[in-house]
């Protein structure tokens, strides 16, 4: 064979010479990626159920409010001061559609997820209305899956942290979709180990010595798996979650791997179970049984936030991994679940979980990033759980290109290397156009919402009213401002029918006009 510089080679020369390339080429990239993996941080997101805002003894307002007084949380205290503070995170009003929103990046109206999903059949769970029947929403949650009945195809982020090698841990509480569909799987959804995810939204018993529910006869769709090791120790369920946690983590530390782990824990979510090792102080400290065992139920949860911390510390972990900690609706305000006067639980917030305003959707969220967030520091600009998808990318330096769905969510990572960033020109949605619980209260069934800058309208699908509210004078929502600002409730019901008819967002059925609920900007 003749070479181009004029000499002569064998074919077998000619051959070696072009495999010897080959692998060193690819020896290379090899090591390129190896040491770019080796490079990505750890991500841990510490995801509660149910907890609100003033669930905690770190004050997200501008003072330690009566609330805050209550509860015992140190461990949110020492991130809070580790990291940074968002005092305007929002969520959706109840659990799937938060859960779903968070994995694929989109709004629940835009996803069509606007309830909570059923582990028991592939149905809608939405009440019997005497107005509305249901809307034609995704009851069956999102699916990683193209096809499936009912849901929001959609590819998690997990799965695309998954392929750029992450190692992926789910542990808790999963609840992104309906028993029997792919959705209902941590597997999956980009997860490589799974620990007690399944399509139930709540525990069935948080008592080892009820085996978590899985006691033969007596186990229900809410019987918690996986973790029968601790079955009769006397482990409560929010401990025995976070000792496998910490388990998982052992192998991608020692090979220098990164990790992400979605740490999910079924607390606070109902049945109120008390915690023996914080129940009787609270007891001692005045608050009646139902009280008492919430607020051991929030202890509990954050000492499990505490042991992770202590074991990435004693692991020599801590400086590279960012760990994240939301909630995921506001905190329950509806008896028997809360003890006391209905929707006070979240005071000085008006309502709670289920409900538009602000005791339902605005949630304790704390973000720790070595080396790129302030110790101490607070950030006011508001952010929503969408947001996650394009952060946590951004944050494991994978690109999201493989994924199906449109991102509403919008990246926070500039937030988190300067706290100062304001952005009032972004409008957070919110959109429930179903029938959640039998109980109406304030901001619950058939509400949608909308915040822009300080400006926040709430829209009633049963009688078309709205509500205008000003966040930065009047937290609580107590004044109504839509009659002195006309405009205002105008220009905001108009950007919240564009954006629902851009999503294509479904609407209640009217049952005497066998027709769509108005959208808020055709009704006066």
């Amino acid at each position: 064979m003749k070479a181009t510089l004029g000499f002569t080679i064998s074919v077998e020369q000619f051959c070696f010479s072009i495999l010897t390339s080959l692998l060193f080429t690819g020896a290379v990239f090899a090591q390129s990626s190896k040491n770019n993996t080796k490079s990505r941080p750890n991500i841990i997101v510490f995801l509660v159920d149910d907890m609100g805002w003033v669930d905690t003894s770190v004050p997200f307002g501008d003072s330690l409010m009566p609330l805050n007084k209550r509860y015992h949380t140190p461990n949110m205290e020492r991130l809070a001061k580790e990291g940074m503070k968002f005092t305007n995170a929002y969520a959706q009003p109840v659990c799937t559609p938060t859960r779903a929103s968070m994995l694929s990046g989109m709004n629940s109206a835009h996803a069509r997820i606007t309830n909570w999903t059923s582990p028991a059949n592939n149905n809608p769970t939405d009440n019997t209305d005497e107005q509305f029947s249901a809307p034609e929403w995704n009851y069956n949650g999102m699916s990683p899956v193209v096809g499936i009945p009912h849901t929001q195809y959609a590819t998690p982020f997990p799965q695309l942290l998954k392929d750029a090698g992450y190692f992926t841990v789910h542990v808790g509480k999963a609840h992104w979709g309906s028993a029997g569909t792919p959705g209902a799987n941590p597997l999956s959804m980009g997860f490589i180990t799974n620990i007690a995810g399944h399509a139930a939204g709540h525990p069935q018993s948080y008592l080892s010595e009820d085996n978590y529910g899985n006691k033969p006869g007596k186990a229900s769709w809410q019987a918690v798996p996986d973790l029968g090791e601790y079955y009769g120790t006397g482990t409560f369920l929010t401990d025995a979650l976070t000792k496998e946690a910490i388990k998982t983590l052992e192998n991608p530390i020692k090979n220098k791997q990164p990790f992400y782990l979605n740490m999910a824990h079924y607390a606070v979510h109902d049945p109120m179970m008390a915690d023996p090792r914080y129940y009787q102080k609270y007891v001692d400290a005045g608050l009646d049984e139902t009280e008492a065992k919430y607020a051991s139920l929030v202890e509990g949860m954050d000492q499990s936030l505490g042991d992770i911390m202590d074991y990435l510390v004693s692991k020599k972990a801590d400086k590279n991994t960012i760990i994240v900690f939301m909630s995921d609706n506001g905190g329950l305000s509806l008896a028997p679940s809360r003890a006391g006067e209905p929707h006070t639980q979240n005071l000085p917030l008006k309502a709670g979980k289920g409900s538009v305003n602000e005791g339902g959707i605005r949630v304790p969220m704390i973000v720790k990033w070595p080396g790129v967030t302030r110790a101490a520091s607070v950030a006011n600009q508001y952010v929503i759980i969408e947001d996650f998808f394009p952060t946590l990318l951004e944050m494991a330096k994978v690109n999201d290109g493989k994924k199906v769905q449109d991102i509403d969510g919008k990246s926070f990572v500039p937030i988190l290397k300067n706290p100062d960033l304001k952005d009032n020109s972004r409008a957070l949605i919110w959109h429930i156009p179903n029938k959640w619980t039998t109980k109406d209260g304030p901001g619950i069934n058939y509400q949608s919402a909308i915040r822009k800058g300080d400006w926040k309208l709430i829209y009633d699908m049963r009688d078309g009213s709205k509500q205008l509210y000003n966040l930065k004078t009047d937290i609580g929502e107590h004044s109504d401002l839509s009659v002195a600002h006309p405009d205002m409730v105008k220009a905001l019901s108009k950007t919240l029918s564009e954006q629902l008819r851009q999503w294509k967002a479904t609407m209640p059925i009217d049952k005497k006009t066998n027709q769509p609920a108005a959208m808020p900007d055709e009704s006066e």
